[in-house]
């Protein structure tokens, strides 16, 4: 029974932030959002290029020099007793031509009831993964093209089991300085599990992401949209509870057509004063909002917004998600300029 109990911890836990991608891969954290801009702007943004250090943990390509000698600690209040945070330095050497990243990824499932297969209490246990990235990027000759590469180690530990497992990311810039435009790709999550919870190997997350962004000519705003999880379609199926019946009780499931699938890989989101010391953020995630919908009920599903702070050597950043009227996770971060 203690296998079973831990297995609905695995299968469950990340579930609840991946809806109906939960439960088909281990290790489902490693694509929980990385910092609180990342998470105000729809939640999987890949084509910031600049400051923000914890960039590097989704996108290694974005890995630049701006980076140098900055360290970012971040925190979430998750959805229910789950707390995660992460972390992020990069360095540059061989005279500021050369950065190196190095990342962190902590998650904390809190404690549960374990129980037999008669009911009887079999005491606490707890669960919490952790997964050190190692992270660097190059230009491509002489071209506006950029590519990157995260080498991964993973721990999980649930309950009495443990896991123990690599993985690599691969991620690819596009930069237009003229438009400030940027464009990125990123494969994720190739990789294995070194030793098993149980000997029932399993596989990891594989996503593959595409993104936009460019700020405004006339407006201090940049927007993004970026398309998630493009390795799999489709990506939605028809909802039960959303049947429909008629006079003689014969029921109609719902229709999930190639413009749903195609919205619900959408993410989108703006930054208004992008490049100033006070900036606000907000970000719309189509899948989230769809998925975790009330029936005739407006709860702002999907919906995230958030601030970012500068202080001398200090940017803060405060992020507020919306996941249903019943839940909602707060994200905080701080990120310390160290030169």
């Amino acid at each position: 029974m203690r296998i079973l109990v831990t297995l609905i911890l695995v299968l469950a836990a990340p579930s609840s932030v991946f809806a109906q991608l939960g439960g088909e891969a281990t290790y489902q954290f490693l694509n929980l959002m990385s910092s609180p801009r990342q998470a105000a702007l729809g939640g999987k943004v890949i084509t910031n290029v600049d400051y923000d250090v914890t960039q590097g943990l989704y996108n290694p390509a974005s890995i630049n020099v701006e980076m140098d000698n900055q360290l970012a600690l971040n925190y979430a209040n998750h959805l229910g007793d789950i707390r995660y945070g992460t972390a992020a330095y990069a360095y540059t050497v061989d005279r500021r031509t050369q950065t190196f990243h190095i990342g962190a990824t902590y998650v904390d499932y809190g404690t549960f009831d374990g129980y037999d297969e008669f009911g009887n209490s079999t005491g606490s246990f707890t669960g919490n993964e952790t997964a050190i990235s190692f992270g660097y990027a190059l230009q491509i000759g002489y071209t506006d093209f950029y590519a990157g590469a995260n080498v991964k180690l993973i721990s999980s530990k649930l309950e009495q089991y443990n896991s123990f497992g690599g993985a690599l990311d691969f991620g690819l810039v596009y930069l237009n300085e003229y438009l400030e435009f940027n464009a990125a790709l990123v494969v994720r999550n190739i990789g294995t599990q070194f030793t098993t919870y149980a000997g029932l190997q399993e596989p990891l997350p594989f996503e593959v992401d595409l993104g936009f962004s460019q700020t405004l000519q006339f407006v201090p705003i940049r927007w993004h949209l970026t398309f998630e999880n493009l390795q799999k379609w489709p990506i939605a199926t028809a909802n039960p509870a959303r049947a429909t019946s008629d006079l003689n009780g014969n029921q109609t499931q719902e229709k999930v057509g190639f413009f749903s699938n195609l919205i619900r890989h959408t993410l989108v989101g703006v930054e208004l004063f992008p490049d100033k010391g006070f900036n606000l953020r907000l970000g719309y995630s189509f899948r989230r909002a769809e998925e975790l919908r009330i029936l005739e009920q407006r709860n702002f599903s999907g919906l995230s917004f958030g601030v970012g702070l500068k202080f001398n050597k200090l940017r803060f950043s405060y992020t507020h998600a919306r996941y249903s009227s019943a839940a909602n996770t707060s994200f905080l971060g701080v990120q310390i300029s160290l030169q």
